[in-house]
């Protein structure tokens, strides 16, 4: 049996490589070890230095092609000396090799021009990234992985060392190449879909949707145990934001830690002034701002105790030591995140080996970034939710105006109110939540949860402002609210009662403002 398997996937004899990389890490290395086993090296320009440098013996492209390199590098190895050698489906094509004098290669080295690299360089021209897409590489990688019969095609060096183990085993089998070609053309694929982005970029929603992330860790499971689950990224990931957080202690970060996470860094990253947010399941449960990160969380964590347990605590400055030892010191907490950790803090945060701490760096305007959400079949793609009050025009539909201080709790709340889910009540006063009525069917269930989680923590709603993420379908929202000492509302109004609403405002001398803006958050 073990004869038969042999015989029909017979492993691969690696007589003559083509080595041309952008990505130089390990090839010496892999060379080095390929000239060992007695393998011819052929390579190009720049990759071909490498070598020379390292003192390693090849041979020149443009000696097989017997063409120079032209145009700046642009043509070098589109040549059928180069691709005939690579598809060439040796017996079958025995005759043309021999006519033409065509080497045959078995196994092909390469990876691309660093194009997404380039280009998400702030001072990256359109020049530059054109000239980093490359053409020659895609091409031969995609002969050898479509020849994978007979080519081996290697695109990471992560494999390198695999590769050299296997050809000294003599173990590179049919089924290692196809996996090799597999990879090779998700390679070329992410490549195509990061350059097709780029150039769409002026495209709101193009015909065709080519996303390019690429696996940044395997997950222990998923939302539940008995879930697989893998975290991917944009490459290289975006500053500010969790794909690109530095795990700084702690335990792996789970599927809902991400999720989580993601939430509470989209929210705390929204606000200018010190701020702190702590999200639970993925909403908010306190929201504070204050004049240091360790009043902000304080005043965040007193408006739901209970809920911020075991909760994300996300701050937008600064972490420093005094700040961490209060988070420990008063709750326990899945993972606390930050633009920067003091090095005083990371110390403090080895109290508690499991606490997972990240780094995000500092986020930079992702408004024009589209927001994508999977259903079955297909993909649901929109705009950000990344307006601001300053843009928009509210309209006092009250009788009372607010005052400065209601206006103030107005626009903090409202700020909040897009990153809860629908049906969304916040209850605040003084730059600081006191109540969050959250993911309810019925819009006064959310007021009255958001009213009895302030009770809760026998916290004082009187004279506090209410932002509702959507309009009031009915007075009783306002009713409910106006129990509980609420003076000011926000709504983006535009419901066939809203003349019902105003009403009800009026009568519990509420100042009440409509800003035409919805914030439904599914």
């Amino acid at each position: 049996m073990e004869k038969e398997r042999s015989v029909s996937n017979p492993p691969l004899s690696i007589e003559r490589a083509i080595l041309s990389v952008s990505d130089k890490r390990g090839i010496v290395e892999l060379a080095g070890g390929l000239r060992e086993l007695g393998c011819d090296l052929v390579s190009t320009g720049g990759t071909g230095r490498t070598l020379q440098n390292a003192g390693i013996s090849y041979t020149n492209l443009s000696k097989v092609t017997r063409f120079p390199e032209i145009m700046d590098g642009r043509v070098k190895s589109l040549h059928p000396m180069v691709h005939g050698g690579i598809l060439s489906r040796r017996s079958l094509d025995a005759d043309v090799v021999a006519k033409h004098g065509i080497g045959e290669i078995d196994l092909v080295i390469a990876n691309l021009y660093p194009f997404e690299e380039m280009t998400v360089q702030p001072d990256c021209t359109l020049e530059q990234a054109i000239e980093t897409i490359d053409i020659g590489g895609p091409a031969m990688i995609r002969a050898a992985a479509k020849n994978n019969e007979h080519v081996l095609a290697v695109v990471d060096p992560d494999d390198y060392m695999d590769v050299l183990a296997r050809l000294k085993s003599n173990s590179v089998d049919r089924e290692y190449r196809r996996a090799m070609a597999a990879k090779a053309f998700r390679h070329t694929a992410a490549y195509d879909a990061a350059i097709a982005q780029y150039l769409s970029d002026q495209i709101d929603f193009p015909e065709a949707l080519n996303l390019a992330f690429r696996q940044r860790e395997l997950l222990r499971y998923g939302e539940n145990p008995h879930q697989r689950a893998a975290l991917y990224t944009r490459y290289p990931a975006t500053v500010g934001t969790i794909a690109a957080a530095r795990q700084l202690q702690g335990k792996h970060l789970s599927y809902n830690n991400i999720v989580d996470s993601d939430a509470a860094n989209a929210c705390v990253q929204s606000f200018e002034m010190p701020a702190c947010v702590i999200v639970k399941h993925g909403i908010p449960c306190g929201v504070a701002i204050g004049s240091d990160p360790a009043e902000a969380y304080r005043r965040a964590f007193a408006t739901d105790r209970s809920s911020a347990y075991g909760g994300i605590i996300a701050f937008n400055v600064k972490l420093d030591r005094e700040t961490l030892v209060e988070v420990i010191e008063t709750q326990f907490a899945e993972v606390v995140l930050t633009p920067v950790v003091a090095p005083e803090a990371v110390e403090v945060a080895k109290r508690r080996k499991n606490l997972r701490l990240l780094e995000t760096g500092f986020s930079h305007d992702r408004s024009d970034e589209m927001q994508i959400k999977q259903i079955d079949g297909g993909l649901l793609v929109q705009d950000a939710d990344s307006i601001q009050m300053k843009s928009i025009s509210t309209k006092c539909v009250s009788e009372r105006q607010p005052s400065d201080q209601e206006k103030a709790d107005l626009e903090f709340a409202w700020q909040v109110s897009k990153f809860v889910k629908s049906n969304a009540i916040v209850l605040a006063r003084d730059y600081r939540t006191v109540g969050i009525g959250a993911g309810q069917t019925s819009r006064v269930v959310s007021v009255r949860i958001a009213s009895m989680k302030a009770q809760d923590e026998k916290l004082d709603t009187n004279e506090c402002a209410l932002a509702s993420d959507a309009y009031f379908p009915f007075r009783d929202g306002l009713d409910v609210a106006a129990q509980h000492g609420v003076t000011a509302v926000i709504q983006p109004g535009g419901s066939i009662r809203d003349e019902e609403v105003i009403q009800a405002a009026n009568e519990h001398g509420m100042a009440m403002l409509f800003t035409g803006v919805r914030h439904f958050r599914h």
